[in-house]
């Protein structure tokens, strides 16, 4: 299935995961979308992409009207909206009695509040083109671990958040994803990547299976899929 001039929304695509699944759908012939929360980030990426076929959004998914505004954006420039990505999050990790109520909150807001103001902003779009939205969850949401109280509760709540979306919205003929890495190298909570992060999983890597979820036939949908560094050993 061609994916070219086809319509793409990713947030929190400034960087990292987000940036990298960008990368792959240009390379398919997309148009890409991509917002973050500030307007540094947003230009500094636009300037990395240097392509005509991305546009850069400030948003705060936190904010219902942030989302709605983006996703008009997007509709005013090319009429349309294929594949929506809800990719931003946040990680705060402590033990549950040092965690502050703002760190919570912040994880609550971006990571759970999040998905769904992205799918409540675009899913009338996505029903005009029987579209794709995805979240990008992590393996945080079916394994918990200590310090990750906070983490945990809003990823088994995107995982959970995303699976009952799929069974709302497949009459539609919209299909939904949730996609669940394990260690990525990425700039999450202020990592700088580094050649000591080669054993993990690459954004690339997780934009090559978004391409493959995407050119796979209608008729086929892998709702739920856990992806993890195959030599954890090696780190």
């Amino acid at each position: 299935m061609s994916l070219l001039g086809k319509v793409a929304y990713i947030t929190g695509g400034t960087k990292g995961i987000g940036y990298g699944i960008a990368e792959s759908l240009l390379n398919q012939g997309m148009k890409v979308a991509i917002s973050g929360r500030s307007p540094k980030s947003v230009e500094e990426a636009l300037k990395s992409f240097n392509n005509d076929a991305v546009l850069g959004l400030v948003s705060d998914v936190a904010k219902l009207e942030d989302e709605e505004k983006a996703v008009e954006a997007i509709l005013k420039k090319w009429g349309r909206l294929d594949v929506v990505m809800a990719n931003a999050g946040v990680g705060h990790f402590a033990p549950i009695d040092e965690m502050t109520e703002g760190d919570w909150h912040q994880m609550i807001d971006t990571n759970l509040n999040g998905v769904f103001h992205t799918l409540k902003a675009s899913v009338g779009a996505l029903k005009e083109s029987e579209g794709y939205y995805m979240t990008l969850a992590s393996l945080a949401g079916t394994n918990f671990f200590a310090t990750a109280a906070g983490y945990n509760a809003t990823k088994f709540g995107v995982v959970g958040f995303t699976q009952a979306a799929m069974l709302d919205l497949r009459k539609y003929n919209i299909k939904v994803t949730t996609i669940m890495p394990g260690s990525v190298a990425t700039h999450f909570n202020d990592h700088v990547p580094s050649d000591q992060d080669a054993w993990k999983i690459q954004p690339e890597d997780i934009g090559q299976l978004v391409v493959d979820l995407l050119k796979m036939h209608p008729r086929t949908l892998p709702s739920k899929i856990e992806v993890r560094p195959t030599r954890p050993d090696l780190k």
